[in-house]
C-alpha cells in the first residue's frame, strides 16, 4: 500500500551555511599548516639553496654581505657621530641583523602568495604553509647572520650578563610577529598590488627613523630635555630592537618596551585572524 506525500508534508530543503568564513576555519588553517612542518621546512631550505645555486660560498654569502655592510656602516657613521667604535659597531651590527629579519618579513610577506601562484593552485595545502615557509626561511637567514655578532663580540667584548636569556622570548615574539605580518600584508597585497610598492617605500623610510645606524644618545647629547626621544619612541620598531639588541650587549631593557611589543603582537594577530577568516578562500582567485 503506497503512501502519498503532500507538499505540506515535505520539509523544504535549506542550503547549508558555508563555514569558509569562520574563525574556526582560520584557526584550523594555521594549525594544519603548522603540522605540515616537513613540507614548509623543506621548501624554505630549498629557497635558500636555490638563491645561491652554483655560487662559490653558497648560503655563506648571506653572512658575508651582512657583515661587510655592518662593518662599513659602523665605521663610517661611528666616525661621523664621533662614537666609540667598541660599543657602536655591535650596536649597528645587531641593529642590521634584526632589521633585516623585520624588513624582509614585511617585503617578502607582501608577495608570498603572488609569487607562489603555481603551488597555491596545484597543491591542496593550507594557506598558512606558505606563511610558515617564509618565516622559516627568514629564520635560516637570521641564523647565518647572527654569526657576525659572535665575531664582533670576540673583537669588542661587551659586559653580557644573565639578561642575555631574554633574547629567547624576544626571538619568539619576532617569529609571532613575522607570521601575522606575512598573513596581513600577504593577503592585502594579493588583492591590492599597490600595497607592496607602498610597503617598500615605508620600510626604507622607517629604517632611517629607527636607531640602527645611530643611537638615541646622538639626538639627546646636546638637548636639555628628552622631547626628541619621545618622537623616537612613537616608532614601534624602536621597541622591537630594544628588546632584542639590549640583552645581547648587556644593556638593561625597560619593561615598557616589552609591553609595547606584546601589545603590537596582540593587535597584529587579531588583524591577521580577521583577514584570514574573511579572505582566506579568495586568495587562490586573486593571485
Amino acid at each position: 500500500m503506497s503512501t502519498v506525500l503532500h507538499d505540506d508534508d515535505v520539509a523544504p530543503l535549506r542550503p547549508q551555511a558555508s563555514d569558509s568564513r569562520t574563525l574556526r576555519r582560520a584557526l584550523t588553517d594555521l594549525r594544519v599548516g603548522f603540522a605540515q612542518r616537513e613540507l614548509w621546512a623543506l621548501l624554505g631550505w630549498q629557497d635558500i639553496k636555490q638563491r645561491y645555486r652554483r655560487s662559490l660560498l653558497g648560503p655563506l654569502w648571506i653572512t658575508v654581505a651582512t657583515g661587510v655592510t655592518a662593518v662599513a656602516m659602523g665605521l663610517l657613521y661611528g666616525e661621523l657621530f664621533g662614537a666609540d667604535i667598541k660599543t657602536f659597531l655591535p650596536h649597528v651590527t645587531l641593529g642590521l641583523i634584526f632589521w633585516n629579519f623585520i624588513s624582509q618579513s614585511i617585503l617578502e610577506g607582501a608577495v608570498v602568495f603572488s609569487s607562489n601562484e603555481g603551488l597555491l593552485k596545484q597543491i591542496p595545502s593550507p594557506l598558512s604553509v606558505h606563511v610558515y615557509r617564509l618565516v622559516w626561511r627568514q629564520s635560516i637567514i637570521f641564523a647565518h647572520n647572527i654569526v657576525i655578532y659572535a665575531v664582533v663580540m670576540a673583537v669588542f667584548p661587551q659586559p653580557v650578563n644573565w639578561t642575555i636569556l631574554l633574547i629567547i622570548p624576544a626571538l619568539f615574539l619576532f617569529a609571532l610577529n613575522a607570521v601575522w605580518v606575512t598573513i596581513v600584508f600577504g593577503i592585502l597585497s594579493t588583492r591590492f598590488r599597490d600595497i607592496g610598492q607602498l610597503l617598500a617605500t615605508l620600510v626604507q623610510l622607517v629604517f632611517f627613523m629607527t636607531p640602527i645606524i645611530w643611537t638615541t644618545d646622538n639626538i639627546t647629547k646636546n638637548v636639555d630635555n628628552s622631547s626628541r626621544l619621545k618622537l623616537v619612541e612613537i616608532n614601534p620598531m624602536f621597541h622591537y630592537l630594544e628588546i632584542s639588541r639590549g640583552p645581547l650587549v648587556g644593556e638593561h631593557v625597560e619593561a615598557y618596551h616589552w609591553f609595547i611589543v606584546i601589545g603590537c603582537t596582540a593587535v597584529g594577530w587579531l588583524a591577521a585572524l580577521l583577514i584570514l577568516r574573511n579572505y582566506r578562500a579568495r586568495v587562490a582567485y586573486w593571485v
